[in-house]
């Protein structure tokens, strides 16, 4: 209370009549009048003191003191009842109040012959119920403590007594094992001690072991005849060989006779001879880790509250969560900082017997065909080369002539059979590239004669080098006018590449692809060198290989791009592939068409698989499902526990406008889907690179097929941009994405992916072409026409068609072709457009492959300045 507090204010605090207040004070020789007068601290406990002595709470001697007249009892129990039943089941609260007041007369108020309150007879009654109950409790404690002192004294000698016969019996036990009586069986020997310690004679024993009389009194014996038990006993204690000799004759003696309550007594308290003890020194464990394991796992190991290995992580700097993964190197730190010992988690027991499986290939090794593998620079014509030995047009379907994905091909020519692998020559396909190169026996550059060594082409040669793959140089185009082939040859010797005219050792051939002019010498150096390089494998037996592609298709599911490196692949095999597993269900070559069996050095698509695999994986034929099933789960396991789940990050403007006012370094999360796994992983890893000590980019969903509603969702928790390259968004992403406010961006052309992002990461502002879809069409049946071809015709959707803008045709979300319109007509007569909701006839230029249900874009590019 404050200093200012009245005397009313007072009389209210303390719940007493203001009349009552200004006697008390009076009496206490303090003079007081008004109820409005302050009352100070001093005067406060001045009064308190006062009222203390009044009632005979001060600090004075016992007999002065006024005992209290009256004891207040409160009693308040609570229960939980159940009503009804069913859905009107409820719970019921029930509390039951019970208050006792108990009036007890003063002895020093009687003693002095004051006038008392009088006490009714049942009130005296229990007042004297209450001391006798009070009395016997304390003489219960004084027992029960009593009976503890001598129970602690009983377990203390019979320990010693124990100890001392355990003792005896073992030195008896050793000197009889040492030098037994000659002639004496085991039956006859006698006994060697008492329960108590105490010699007896051995009772008489029948012909039959285990069937004579067992000893009677409190403790009993037990039999050991040369330290070895009897049969019964050794039945008895069997799987028990941790049990002392001290115990063992316990428990022997106990056995089918009744427990005295010292006994009982004993075993529930746990004072007996052998309970448990406090270790006297910190226990250390061994701790397998793996490559990857959450703080939860490893508390456990350790025996250990999961907060305590978070309090340990956090000392050593290591901001982690109970259910967040940490890294090998970071758990064996914290292992070794609680006093423990980390050793390495030993391998899978389902991955052993893979390695042991596919080690069983055996067989005799034959000849087979030579892996070539095509790289360069972009538009140096690498792909035109190798149409012109399939004699088939392959880059007509892609995308700006340039080659997306990694493609497979098995020819045969007339110097023999040869696989090619066709590689993209731009920067953003350099792993791609590098894996090729690791796959691959024999590489082959293609350097455009007009053009010269270029970035990407130093690239290629770096990857052979790597890979310690020979190289044999491919120049191209020499039938244009600018051709220089000697330049070609002195610019590769700055990269120790020496043509055999210079007095080298690698292959440079002279060729036209569009001509086919040197086509023939080319492929008599690839024989060349494949004699010399000797190439075999094992033509028999369980299959094994690497996945080139991969790609998910609506009708056949998991498509894979396989090319057997060893033994025969057929229809039917099991086999495992990365994280993804199955059964082959057929195997197509190149040409689409079906194969019984593919060996080694031939690619072939597989169907069958459970997923779809990563470009660049192993797959290992295998015995029977069981295996397969096991080695993908724990593969799968262990990615998902070195999976990192990045942190949320701004749309690319929002990260450019930051990085312009100058703020720390930003992230931009990206949602990565393409038509092909190995077009993922190109972005993935080229889009990761561009980080910076500005701005890092993480990728933080990637996959393959359309964009759906759970990727922007992903999208829209992490504040995301979405980067579909040659797939769409379907409606119901779509209108999450519209919802969010999401940045979601079409590519067909990878290098545009590259540059945009390339420009944010930079901070560079520039002009942005962006592409804006106009209108879509659906088709809903398809006419042939003399003139045109196929036409479609169809029904607007959304937006308006125009015929002087670009159009791709969609099936399944998935680009299939894209270009330019032949004709837009409404009732046989030419239009520029067609708005939403009306029918028109749509001819798309070189292209007669439109089928009913197919989605015709119509898209527009605009170029948007970049403003901060």
């Amino acid at each position: 209370m404050s200093q200012q507090t009245t005397i009313r204010k007072l009389a209210a605090l303390v719940n007493t009549p203001v009349e009552k207040l200004l006697e008390q004070l009076s009496e206490a020789g303090m003079a007081f009048s008004d109820p409005d007068q302050v009352v100070t601290s001093t005067e406060k406990v001045k009064l308190l003191g006062f009222l203390r002595r009044t009632h005979g709470k001060a600090d004075k001697p016992a007999e002065d003191a006024v005992a209290p007249k009256k004891i207040t009892l409160n009693r308040t129990r609570k229960q939980e009842i159940t009503v009804g039943g069913g859905k009107n089941r409820a719970t019921v609260d029930v509390v039951v109040r019970k208050k006792v007041t108990l009036v007890k007369p003063s002895e020093a108020t009687e003693s002095a012959g004051s006038a008392a309150a009088p006490v009714d007879d049942e009130q005296a009654e229990i007042l004297r119920k209450l001391e006798e109950s009070r009395q016997r409790n304390l003489s219960e404690q004084q027992r029960l403590a009593e009976e503890d002192k001598r129970r602690a004294d009983e377990a203390a000698e019979r320990k010693r007594q124990a100890d001392a016969e355990a003792e005896r019996l073992r030195q008896e036990a050793e000197l009889a094992a040492v030098v037994p009586p000659p002639g004496e069986d085991a039956a006859a020997r006698k006994p060697v001690g008492h329960g108590h310690g105490h010699p007896k004679p051995a009772p008489p024993r029948s012909e039959e072991r285990g069937t004579g009389p067992k000893h009677k009194g409190n403790r009993g014996s037990h039999v050991m005849v040369a330290g070895v038990e009897d049969d019964e006993s050794t039945a008895r204690f069997a799987g028990q060989l941790h049990l002392s000799a001290s115990e063992r004759a316990r428990r022997s003696s106990t056995r089918g006779k009744p427990k005295s309550r010292r006994h009982v007594e004993q075993s529930r308290s746990g004072a007996g001879p052998h309970g448990f003890e406090r270790p006297t020194a910190p226990v250390v464990r061994e701790v397998a880790i793996g490559e990857a394991i959450t703080v939860a796992d490893l508390a456990q190991k350790l025996a250990l509250k999961g907060g305590d290995v978070v309090k340990a992580l956090f000392k050593m700097g290591v901001m982690a969560t109970i259910t967040q993964s940490i890294d090998h190197d970071t758990a064996v730190l914290v292992v070794e900082e609680l006093g423990h010992k980390a050793v390495a988690a030993e391998s899978d027991d389902a991955e052993s017997e893979l390695l042991a499986h596919a080690e069983q290939v055996q067989g005799d090794r034959v000849a087979r065909p030579p892996v070539v593998t095509i790289m360069g620079h972009v538009d140096h014509g690498k792909t035109s080369l190798l149409d012109y030995i399939r004699r088939t047009k392959v880059a007509s379907g892609e995308a700006g002539g340039i080659t997306q994905h990694i493609g497979a091909y098995h020819v045969e020519t007339d110097k023999g059979v040869i696989s090619f692998l066709d590689t993209p020559g731009h920067a953003a396909f350099t792993s791609m590239r590098a894996r090729g190169a690791k796959l691959t026996d024999i590489v082959i550059l293609v350097v455009a004669a007009d053009d010269g060594v270029m970035p990407q082409t130093i690239e290629a040669i770096q990857h052979a080098k790597a890979a310690k793959v020979p190289l044999i140089v491919a120049i191209n185009k020499v039938d244009k006018s600018g051709a220089d082939p000697e330049r070609i040859k002195n610019e590769l010797l700055a990269h120790d590449i020496v043509a055999e005219s210079f007095g080298g050792d690698t292959q440079m051939v002279e060729l036209s692809a569009k001509t086919g002019q040197g086509v023939d010498e080319l492929l008599d150096a690839i024989s060349l060198q494949a004699e010399v390089l000797e190439l075999r494998a094992v033509a028999t037996g369980r299959a094994t290989g690497t996945v080139i592609e991969s790609s998910l298709d609506k009708g056949r599911g998991p498509v894979a791009t396989v090319l057997v490196q060893q033994g025969l692949l057929e229809k039917g095999d099991y086999l495992v592939c990365g994280v993804q597993y199955g059964r082959v269900r057929a195997l197509f070559d190149e040409t689409g068409s079906q194969v019984p069996a593919a060996g080694p050095s031939i690619p072939v698509q597989v169907l069958g698989l459970s997923g779809v695999p990563d470009a660049g994986d192993d797959f290992v034929v295998v015995e029977d499902e069981r295996l397969a099933k096991e080695v993908a789960q724990q593969r799968e396991a262990k990615r998902r526990e070195m999976r990192l789940v990045q942190a949320a990050g701004n749309r690319m403007e929002d990260i450019m406008a930051q990085m312009g006012q100058g703020e720390a370094q930003q992230q931009l999360n990206l949602v990565i889907k393409a038509d092909v796994q190995g077009s993922v992983e190109a972005l993935r890893q080229a889009l990761t690179a561009l980080s910076n000590e500005q701005i890092r980019i993480n990728v933080i969903v990637s996959g393959v097929g359309g964009i759906t509603e759970s990727d922007a969702n992903a999208a829209a928790t992490a504040k995301a941009t979405i980067i579909g390259f040659n797939v769409r968004a379907d409606a119901s992403a779509r209108r999450v994405i519209e919802n969010s406010g999401l940045d979601l961006r079409y590519f067909s052309i990878i290098y545009d992916v590259i540059d945009q992002v390339k420009q944010v990461a930079s901070g560079l502002l520039g002009v942005e072409i962006r592409e804006e879809i106009i209108g879509i069409a659906e088709v809903r049946d398809v006419f042939r026409s003399s003139k045109f071809g196929a036409v479609a015709g169809s029904m607007v959707i959304e937006g308006v068609v125009k015929r002087s803008k670009p159009i791709r045709v969609l099936r399944d979300n998935t680009v299939v072709f894209e270009g330019e319109l032949e004709s837009l007509r409404r009732f046989k007569e030419n239009v520029d457009e067609v708005r939403n909701g009306t029918e028109c006839g749509i001819a798309v230029k070189a292209y007669n492959d439109v089928q009913p249900g197919d989605q015709i874009e119509c898209f527009e590019r605009i170029e948007v300045q970049r403003t901060l």
